[in-house]
């Protein structure tokens, strides 16, 4: 599996980029999944469904099953929140995971600029930003610049990684 990050400050676009960069994946026989790290305490599940309630009971984890799909909720119950490795490792294989915050932790990433958003710059002390998707025109940076629209010179980029990382460990 092949990783690549998208970060940014809230607002800056991240979701909309993966929501266009996926299906460009798609599109070009890729098998892709996401990780999206929450900032805020969430749930997937409602109070008075019966998964809730068994949650609620106390039971560490819970699968729910359908004909359409199944979900793992795992209640960390005072544990530490899993690192990304480890949120990694229980993901089916696939050709790319495509990991939707996670700013702070040093793994290949896109950084996504808004300028409207009146936020630092991540690129300068992070090393591990191979690119920058933005709204406004960069210059003087490093790393390659798109547009926050350009899915498919973004897809390209990261196929293109992908190849040149086959090529250098094969």
């Amino acid at each position: 599996m092949r990783i690549l990050g998208l970060a940014g400050w809230s607002g800056a676009g991240k979701t909309t980029l993966l929501k266009g960069l996926i299906p460009e994946l798609i599109g070009r026989g890729f098998r892709v999944s996401t990780i999206k790290h929450a900032h805020h305490a969430f749930d997937v599940d409602h109070p008075g469904k019966d998964s809730w309630r068994h949650r609620e009971a106390g039971a560490t984890e819970v699968l729910v099953a359908s004909g359409a799909r199944w979900a793992l909720m795992h209640e960390l119950r005072g544990e530490a929140e899993p690192e990304l490795p480890a949120l990694l490792d229980r993901l089916s294989p696939v050709d790319f995971v495509l990991i939707e915050g996670f700013k702070r932790t040093m793994h290949p990433k896109i950084e996504v600029y808004r300028a409207a958003n009146d936020k630092p710059f991540l690129h300068p002390g992070d090393p591990s930003i191979v690119a920058i998707a933005s709204d406004t025109a960069i210059t003087g940076v490093a790393v390659p610049v798109f547009g926050l629209d350009d899915f498919k010179a973004i897809a390209d980029l990261v196929v293109v990684r992908a190849v040149e990382a086959d090529h250098i460990s094969g």
